[in-house]
């Protein structure tokens, strides 16, 4: 394996290198490239989202985030169909991210549910085909972000080319690295592979009508950050209830555990670099391969923006309220949802039986 090529790994595959060397020299060699890798990556990101808030003013530079997580994910991920088809597709997925959540923001929080469910329906069913590929990290917390950091007027006019920006670069990088590979399957199929009694539509069912139910309830209950909520429990709701389970327990943990570390990094350094928390939590998340440490890191960048609208005392209660509600209520629906499901699917063999 070459250099360039150990710097693709993800953080488990450079780990699990680590873990096979044989020699001291080995060992360092492996830790030299994850190190340089961390680093190229975090300048990288650092980069792309400042020339992005640059262009399109600091109230999009979420827009940047959504558009380098699109091209770091779809430069090697697919959608598992054909590759103009599933280039199409991606474009459309831009449109939805750009105009839904502007919209929902718009209505009331019920009409917003219902809009969400109908854009999330399109990025899950058609994005989302294989969990394992967790697409839905990408598609969903993206529409997720825009969501909660909404603009108007000229603002939301320099995001309308900012997103068109950044469609044509993913739609070109990803149609580039996926063109030569050859698909079986195409548009046609996935929607004929929709089916209530398998374990992946229930799971995309789940996913498209809980997120927006959570984003709903905390906005009714006049949240702030709904979007937390609705994160939280995107990133939980998994195919199988045994990982689920892990996810919930681990996202629980990770947030208290981030929440207290930033509190004590909050009184600590002077106030001058509190905004470098939140670089600080990307790098440790760079070096985090497993869900847990994810989550800790994952709070740092939240906290340092919150805290500036909100106070500490105001971010860390809206942090772990928000995390906590999002995913035993994603728990609870989808224990729910699996349920009836199975006590649907007893009733109608009974009947096919009679």
């Amino acid at each position: 394996m070459t250099f360039y090529q150990e710097l693709q790994l993800n953080q488990a595959g450079s780990k699990n290198l680590l873990k096979k060397s044989e020699t001291v020299k080995e060992k360092t060699y492996h830790i030299l490239v994850y190190l340089v890798k961390i680093a190229v990556t975090m300048a990288f990101c650092f980069l792309f989202v400042t020339i992005f808030s640059i262009l399109f003013g600091n109230e999009n530079s979420i827009v940047g985030v959504v558009v380098l997580l699109c091209l770091m994910v779809f430069r090697n991920a697919d959608l598992g169909i054909h590759t103009g088809q599933a280039t199409m597709l991606l474009a459309l997925f831009f449109v939805i991210m750009t105009v839904c959540p502007h919209l929902a923001n718009q209505f009331s929080p019920v009409l917003g549910m219902l809009l969400n469910i109908a854009a999330l329906a399109v990025l899950i069913l058609f994005g989302c085909h294989n969990p394992f590929m967790f697409n839905q990290s990408t598609l969903v917390l993206g529409y997720l972000l825009l969501y909660g950091y909404d603009v108007t007027g000229k603002s939301y006019q320099m995001r309308l080319v900012g997103m068109a920006l950044g469609a044509a670069l993913t739609c070109f990088v990803f149609y580039r690295n996926h063109k030569n590979r050859t698909y079986k399957r195409n548009l046609k199929d996935l929607i004929q592979e929709f089916d209530i009694t398998s374990s992946r539509t229930k799971w995309q069912i789940c996913q498209i009508l809980c997120v927006p139910i959570v984003l709903c309830i905390a906005e009714l209950c006049n949240m702030p950050r709904a979007m937390w909520a609705g994160i939280a429990a995107m990133s939980a709701i998994l195919p199988f209830m045994e990982d689920m389970h892990y996810r919930v327990r681990k996202r629980i943990v990770g947030n208290i555990a981030g929440v207290i570390c930033f509190t004590v990094l909050y009184f600590l350094l002077p106030s001058s670099i509190y905004a470098y928390i939140g670089i600080l939590g990307g790098i440790g998340v760079g070096f985090s391969a497993q869900y847990g440490w994810q989550a800790v890191f994952n709070t740092f960048g939240a906290l340092a923006i919150a805290a500036e609208t909100y106070g500490l005392q105001g971010a860390v209660s809206l942090r772990v309220i928000q995390n906590v509600f999002g995913v035993v209520f994603a728990l609870a629906f989808c224990v729910i949802f699996y349920w009836f499901m199975s006590k649907k699917k007893e009733s109608d063999v009974t009947v096919h039986a009679e």
